[in-house]
């Protein structure tokens, strides 16, 4: 009994200590200072503290952990040293002295010049303001001290929160400059869940341009399925027609028919593409882009992704490393299917395709970054930590996924008996050559998500905050529609002319969206926006060239299943002898 009785006594004393550990917790609430950068280049961000501003009295605070979605982001968060309580309000207050000699006041006028400005966080709410203005003549410059925090909470939930930069002072070397800061409370009605709302744009997302732009595609849609619909099926009907009539024909009579069109090339329609290892690991990686983007989106849609940093990359990255499986199985199953023996190359090729694609750029970027002391420099952890989800995440995860393709659906089982030796391709038009086509197939896909490809580009490049994922979800789908059709289209006048080099035909026409929208991304950079510098160029449009080209693969798998269940379908129906 005396034993159980010390062991109450203990369990007690240590629930009040952690309920006085909780409340005290609860009390602090921190001012973290993330970046300063200029405005116009959003990427380019340096530490808040890269500039000499200085830190106010206060030391220790609760741990602070950083995600990896973070850490690839460059969101580094240092405590300004602010001593802040919840519900207490503090008057102005000086918490630190600069002392402004030239390097110092050489610093905060270039900062000026540049119309630098610089991000704060306080309970994950984004606050941001500007280091200074200069005189109308530009020969003044003048730096804002104090820091005036209104801060909105409902219950014991902060909802609000805005920033007053008031305190002109003129930069004038070998002076003193003190800093201030204070903070007011106040009621909010605002909920907790709807607190970001503020920081949304509805005129902007939900403008009758966008929903007009989502209605064009969707009748566009609509038009394009119906047209491909009633072309082909009615040229297919007058197709089988003359294939039935032929075979009704003695052999006298059908060698002195004109034969012509897709039939010819049965025996060669299905004969394995050319370097299907590089193929098969493209529509694989494609179907596993396809897969993440489908996911992401709809947990976007649910979770609201937005409101917290670098939540929307961590699920990318987690839901990429979970659907390795689907790139093995299509990429293994369709490399076994044409011949292929040395599968686990293929694997491997198919395993590290884009990882090494998005990592080989970051890096690149990330020596760029080092070079401007910007905060963007991937920590050498993290890429670590990255490299470590390559091996052992996504490279166990696709071994899985190709032996479940190569087992379950690896067998060739075409309609159609492969020819051993290749049918001769005629000559033909110029505008049926596979160059042309693909040239001219991913027009229509790029028309289909132009206008929303602007939007995207603002949220990412400029200060929107994208949350309408309903769009993005409806024009992923009309993408994708409208990529099969185009393809159809053109694989059915390819094989018409009969030319049996549709694989990549095929891939390559879906594919060439990219192509357009890496263009656009030229005129959005210089007509769109203010970006200038190396390190800004170089990040532009080293990531618009692994987001066009992430596009064109999934757009290119997208086009391929497609097709291949068409010509499938098509050899299928008619009779071969």
């Amino acid at each position: 009994m005396h034993f159980v009785a010390v062991d109450s006594c203990l369990y007690v004393m240590c629930a009040l200590t952690a309920d006085i550990r909780l409340s005290l917790w609860m009390e602090e609430v921190v001012l973290w200072m993330n970046t300063v950068g200029p405005y116009h280049n959003r990427q380019e961000t340096y530490k808040y503290f890269s500039l000499p501003f200085c830190v106010g009295t206060k030391k220790t605070i609760s741990h602070y952990h950083e995600t990896l979605g973070e850490a690839l982001q460059g969101v580094e968060l240092e405590f300004s040293g602010l001593d802040i309580k919840f519900k207490d309000e503090v008057m102005q207050t000086t918490y630190c002295e600069i002392e402004l000699d030239k390097a110092k006041r050489d610093a905060f006028v270039y900062a000026i010049k540049n119309h630098y400005w610089y991000q704060m966080y306080i309970d994950d709410l984004p606050i941001w303001g500007i280091v200074g203005e200069a005189d109308e003549n530009g020969e003044d410059h003048y730096l804002w001290t104090y820091k005036k925090l209104e801060i909105g909470f409902n219950g014991n939930r902060i909802v609000d929160v805005n920033l007053t930069s008031e305190g002109k002072v003129k930069l004038v070397p070998n002076t003193r400059i003190a800093m201030s800061y204070s903070v007011k409370w106040k009621k909010s009605d605002v909920k907790f869940e709807d607190r970001f709302d503020k920081y949304l744009d509805p005129s902007f997302f939900q403008h009758r341009i966008h929903w007009f732009s989502i209605f064009n595609s969707f009748m566009m849609v609509i038009f394009l399925v119906g047209l491909v619909s009633m072309i082909l099926m009615r040229t297919l009907r007058k197709d089988y027609a003359r294939y039935s009539k032929e075979e009704e024909m003695d052999d006298m009579d059908r060698d002195l028919g004109d034969e012509y069109g897709w039939k010819q090339v049965h025996g060669d329609v299905f004969r394995p593409s050319s370097h299907p290892m590089i193929f098969s690991s493209l529509i694989g990686s494609g179907c596993q882009i396809f897969s993440v983007s489908f996911i992401v989106i709809i947990v976007a849609m649910i979770e609201d992704l937005y409101t917290e940093r670098g939540s929307m990359l961590s699920t990318a990255i987690f839901v990429y490393a979970a659907t390795s499986p689907v790139n093995g199985y299509f990429g293994g199953s369709l490399y076994a299917k044409q011949g292929g023996r040395r599968w686990i190359k293929q694997m491997f090729i198919g395993a590290f395709l884009i990882p090494a694609m998005v990592c080989g750029t970051a890096f690149f970027i990330n020596f760029i970054a080092m070079y401007y002391h910007a905060s963007r420099a991937i920590p050498f952890g993290t890429m670590v930590a990255v490299c470590c989800i390559c091996l052992f995440v996504i490279l166990p995860l696709n071994l899985v996924g190709t032996i479940l393709g190569r087992n379950l659906s690896g067998q060739p089982n075409f309609p159609c008996r492969v020819n051993a030796v290749p049918r001769p391709i005629p000559e033909k038009k110029w505008f049926m050559e596979p160059a042309v086509i693909v040239c001219l197939g991913g027009i229509l896909p790029f028309g289909s998500i132009f206008i929303e490809m602007y939007f995207i580009f603002t949220s990412f490049w400029a200060y929107k905050i994208y949350y309408v994922y309903g769009f993005m979800m409806l024009v992923l789908v009309i993408l994708c529609i409208v990529t099969v059709c185009v393809t159809i289209v053109c694989t059915y006048f390819l094989l018409n002319a009969e030319d049996y080099r549709w694989q990549w035909t095929s891939f390559l026409s879906a594919a060439s969206t990219a192509v357009y929208v890496y263009m656009y991304s030229f005129y959005y950079y210089f007509f769109k926006t203010k970006m200038y510098g190396l390190f800004q160029t170089s990040f532009y449009f080293g990531y618009m060239a692994v987001f066009s080209s992430s596009l064109g693969i999934m757009c290119g798998a997208v086009g391929y299943v497609g097709t291949s269940a068409f010509v499938r379908k098509i050899y299928t129906n008619v009779k071969i002898d």
